[in-house]
């Protein structure tokens, strides 16, 4: 080889780049540990929210449904140990029966350990009490609706609230007759049609009135029979979010729903201690004792462990459905009014 040659090989060997190096992964970040570089705080959060919360207070909307003279009212009032029912509104037992189906609210404010909560009850007098029941669920399923409307019309709003006011259902308390037998044809269209709009919770009235036996036979019937009919009620297995709620939940449809209760707001003196209950010829019927009554369970499963999760699956699930539903149907937009229309054509 020639030099010329050997210049050449020298030359091309200056341009053949080096084979570049692999860029550096960067690493997965690793927890801080605080008691390193100090304290920061993102765990008062929680504080600011409570406290927040604890300012505003929040809203609770539950309806009663059944047929007159299950203790709907009483239950109620046992519920929120508070004269909350339509008893305090002036409603008395002369009153006929409402030849259709009435819808009245009644809003409290309950306020606990500084927490504000603004109640309303819904009772629904006049339901199941006729001879043909048939579509009596209407009124009610139109009422439900028609909170959805309202709130959507607010959000929608090109000047909205700050805060909406909320008087959507987030609690239907279904009230199931102890016949012991099995749920009416009523039960079950009521069921199937509104268990798609709000959260049902049925439950057993005046469970007193049967064995321990026949409650238990009552419960896996009732059990059965929504079962077979594809009626879906709160909580949903669909809206499980994770493996926990799924076993806790999993207890309550398996082993408490319906829950058979006994609602009572007359106090008793029962080995020293006051009680709720209800007196009969065999001795006192005590409304928060496990072993007489699930009251103390379908409390709990409201007030204590759901409440919050109510309500959002009335915001999240229900309030959407219907939400997209009514959107879709406008194209998109509900029917402008005049007003709406005054200010899209200012705002153009």
């Amino acid at each position: 080889a020639g030099p010329a040659e050997t210049k050449n090989e020298a030359a091309m060997s200056e341009l053949v780049p080096e084979p570049r190096q692999k860029p550096v992964v960067p690493m997965k970040p690793v927890g801080i540990n605080a008691s390193l570089l100090g304290y920061i705080g993102i765990d008062t959060i929680i504080e600011q929210m409570r406290k927040k919360t604890m300012k505003t207070g929040f809203d609770f909307n539950i309806m009663v449904v059944g047929q007159s003279g299950l203790g709907k009212s009483t239950l109620v009032n046992t519920l929120f140990k508070s004269q909350v029912s339509r008893k305090s509104s002036g409603w008395n037992r002369e009153e006929k029966i409402p030849k259709t189906v009435e819808i009245k609210a009644i809003g409290h404010v309950i306020e606990e350990g500084g927490v504000k909560m603004k109640l309303t009850v819904i009772d629904t007098p006049g339901f199941g009490d006729q001879i043909n029941n048939e579509n009596c669920w209407e009124p009610i399923e139109k009422y439900i609706n028609e909170q959805y409307e309202k709130f959507l019309k607010e959000e929608v709003n090109i000047a909205r609230k700050k805060r909406i006011p909320d008087t959507r259902v987030h609690c239907c308390l279904y009230f199931i007759s102890p016949t012991g037998h099995s749920l009416r044809p009523l039960d079950l269209e009521f069921m199937k049609h509104l268990s798609k709009v709000v959260n049902i919770i049925p439950v057993i009235a005046k469970a007193d009135t049967m064995t321990l036996e026949e409650k238990t036979e009552f419960k896996q019937r009732v059990r059965k029979e929504l079962e077979v009919n594809g009626i879906e009620f709160y909580p949903q297995k669909e809206f499980d979010e994770d493996l926990e709620d799924k076993t806790e939940n999993d207890k309550i449809r398996q082993e408490s729903m319906p829950f058979a209760v006994v609602g009572s707001d007359k106090e008793y003196q029962v080995n020293g201690k006051r009680v709720l209950g209800r007196k009969t010829p065999w001795g006192i019927i005590e409304v928060e004792n496990l072993s007489h009554c699930e009251f103390a369970l379908l409390r709990d499963f409201v007030i204590r462990t759901h409440l919050q999760d109510l309500k959002e699956v009335t915001h999240n699930i229900h309030y959407e459905t219907y939400r997209a539903k009514r959107l879709n149907d406008n194209g998109g937009l509900p029917p402008m009014t005049v007003e709406t229309e005054e200010n899209h054509e200012s705002n153009l």
